[in-house]
Parts: C-alpha cells; sequence; structure tokens
C-alpha cells in the first residue's frame, strides 16, 4: 500500500497499525528524514523520498491513501486514474471538497474525467472540516473513495472506451458520432439515447457501453498492453 505525500506519518501509523505493509513516500527531504526516524523500528514501512508526480508505480495492482498538497490533485489523478499501465486497484484520497464532488460527480465535465470515472467508481465518503489539519488549510476536504471498475481490467474494454470518448467529445452530441461507429441497439443497452448531448452522460453510462462494445469480455490479460 502507499501513501502519497505522507507528511508526518499520521496516515502511514494508521495503515502500519492495521499489520499492512506501507511505502510512505515524501518529497521534502526534512519530513522524510522524520518519517525515517519514527519508522525505523517497524519493518512494516518502507519510506521513500519522492515526488508522488514521478515516482515508478507497479505494474501489479495496488492500493493508494494520499492527503496531498490539494495543488497536486489533478497531477496525482494523472497518475493513478489516465494510465492505463497503472494498474490502481482502490484509492483512499483526501482531496479539496470541490475538487472530490467533482471527480465524484456522475456526469463528467469533459473528455479527460470521463476517461478517468468510466474506469474508476468515485464517492465522496464525508466531508472533513479544516479543523482536523494542522495546520488548516483554506477549505472544506474530502475523503474520496475510488475503486476499479471492471472494464479497467480489460484491455479490449478500455480500446473501446478510448475510441467511444474521442468521437464522442468532438461534437456536442452523442447522435452526431457516437451512433455513427455504435449501432443504437448497443447505445439503448447501455441506458443512452443516442440524441443525448455528451455533456448529460453518465461515467456509469460510458462504461457499460464500452463493456457492450466489448462483448462483455473484461477478462482480457492487462499484460497484453503495450
Amino acid at each position: 500500500m502507499f501513501d502519497l505525500g505522507a507528511g508526518s506519518g499520521a496516515i502511514t501509523a494508521r495503515l502500519a497499525a492495521t499489520g499492512a505493509r506501507v511505502i510512505a513516500v515524501e518529497r521534502d527531504p526534512k519530513l522524510a528524514a522524520r518519517l525515517r526516524r519514527r519508522f525505523c523500528r517497524d519493518p512494516r514501512v518502507h519510506v521513500v523520498e519522492a515526488d508522488l508526480r514521478t515516482i515508478p508505480l507497479p505494474r501489479r495492482e495496488f492500493l493508494v491513501v494520499a492527503s496531498p498538497p490539494f495543488s497536486l490533485t489533478r497531477a496525482l489523478c494523472r497518475r493513478l486514474l489516465a494510465d492505463r499501465a497503472v494498474r490502481l486497484l482502490g484509492a483512499e484520497l483526501i482531496l479539496q471538497l470541490e475538487a472530490a464532488r467533482r471527480l465524484a460527480d456522475p456526469r463528467p465535465r469533459d473528455a479527460e474525467t470521463a476517461w478517468w470515472s468510466a474506469r474508476y467508481q468515485m464517492h465522496v465518503v464525508r466531508v472533513i472540516s479544516p479543523a482536523s489539519f494542522a495546520p488548516p488549510p483554506f477549505a472544506n476536504a474530502a475523503w474520496l473513495s475510488v475503486r476499479s471498475r471492471p472494464v479497467a481490467a480489460s484491455a479490449r474494454g478500455e480500446r473501446c472506451l478510448r475510441e467511444i470518448l474521442r468521437l464522442a467529445y468532438r461534437r456536442p452530441s452523442v447522435r452526431t458520432e457516437v451512433a455513427v461507429a455504435v449501432r443504437p441497439r448497443l447505445l439503448l443497452s447501455a441506458g443512452l439515447d443516442p440524441a443525448l448531448p455528451v455533456a448529460g452522460v453518465t461515467a456509469d453510462q460510458w462504461h457499460r457501453l464500452a463493456v457492450e462494445l466489448s462483448g462483455g469480455d473484461l477478462g482480457a490479460s492487462r499484460s497484453r498492453r503495450r
């Protein structure tokens, strides 16, 4: 399990107390040194002084817990949710409330967030007051829970998803592009009106459409990816 942006180790300590093996990643040299001193006798914790935006991630399935600086939210999402080679199984993230609600919105706001939310199911577990932090942030935070959807485990399903999003976001409605490439029956099976504007399509519908297009074959090995 990865604690990305471990800081002083509050989350790391909680995770280790459950018996989990934790890789605590912290960019600040002073904080990383404090983490090493704090957990030097705990074999379950390995401290890595690195930037969460560039640290190599495992090629096997893994879990993440992170409370990053709010300014790094999009960079973190791109690392964890965008790359087809990353095998994220799930994540628990502490983010700015507005950003968390945007990510958990059933209707993605653009092609990038549609790709993320069609591959990963996200919901806000609860709002967190600034008073819970030291020092307190400038805005409310939220706990965002992320879980991999079936299509994220299928090379074929992801290729279908990528293509339909590429087509859909070139035009203002599903009919103009997606309905040309996709039989109406499949659109209806995914709960999609062919004339529905792209902005009205939910992440669940994008996911279901990718499943339909892949023929329900979600067992394709990720090892066959590029």
